[in-house]
């Protein structure tokens, strides 16, 4: 069993999805909503729409999708992304990446439990934990 992070989007999917793939590597894949089943029973203007993309790296997949609810969206700060990165290198990398026109919001610190953590809010509006294990 594990767990995977699921986004929701309002029609700027591919965007962020590219950007994480920036910051992050690995391969994304994307199904719009006129390549889909669902092409004829949605509007025509949303077949550019992502119905479904998936960004996939060793162990971290991240899925997203344009498909909002009835609600529309909103964002709030319930749900956060942990990543667990390889070396101190790999973090320093990606909080940088993820950060950019983003809030950094706990600056990466060696913590009392042996790593170096640190939290942002990225230019989409979501939550990143950053977590690198120093010492074991």
């Amino acid at each position: 069993m594990d767990i995977r992070s699921y986004l929701t989007f309002n029609g700027n999917c591919r965007e962020a999805m590219s950007f994480y793939q920036q910051c992050l590597g690995g391969e994304l894949y994307f199904q719009t909503v006129g390549d889909s089943p669902f092409a004829e029973k949605l509007p025509p203007r949303m077949k550019d729409c992502i119905m479904h993309s998936t960004l996939t790296k060793d162990s971290v997949v991240l899925m997203a999708s344009d498909m909002v609810g009835e609600h529309a969206l909103i964002r709030g700060n319930s749900v956060s992304m942990m990543l667990s990165c390889n070396s101190e290198d790999e973090i320093r990398a990606c909080y940088e990446k993820l950060s950019k026109g983003g809030k950094q919001t706990h600056v990466l610190e060696y913590t009392f439990w042996g790593a170096l953590f640190g939290d942002l809010r990225d230019k989409y509006g979501n939550q990143w934990l950053l977590h690198y294990q120093v010492s074991k």
